[in-house]
C-alpha cells in the first residue's frame, strides 16, 4: 500500500505551513522516501522533538500507508 510524495509533502504542510518540505522516493515503489524538513518551529527544539513533530504530522500513517521514511530537520539558520 504506497503513500505518493505529494501526499506526505501536503499532510507536512499542513502541520507546519512555514516549513520547506523536500522528498525523495529512495526505491522507486512508493514506500521508501527520504524526507528534508525546514522550519522555524524547530527551534531550538531537540532532533528528536522535531522528529516527533514531523511524524504526528504524518497523522499515524508511519508503518501502514508508509513504510520507511529517511528523516532530516533543522530550523532555518
Amino acid at each position: 500500500m504506497a503513500m505518493p510524495a505529494a501526499e506526505i509533502e501536503a499532510l507536512i504542510r499542513a502541520a507546519l505551513p512555514d516549513a520547506q518540505v523536500t522528498i525523495e522516493d529512495l526505491a522507486g515503489d512508493g514506500d521508501h522516501y527520504a524526507a528534508t524538513v525546514i522550519s522555524p518551529a524547530f527551534k531550538g527544539l531537540s532532533r528528536v522533538k522535531q522528529h516527533q513533530l514531523v511524524y504526528a504530522a504524518l497523522q499515524g500513517r508511519m508503518g501502514g500507508e508508509l513504510h520507511a521514511l529517511a528523516l532530516q530537520t533543522s530550523a532555518p539558520e
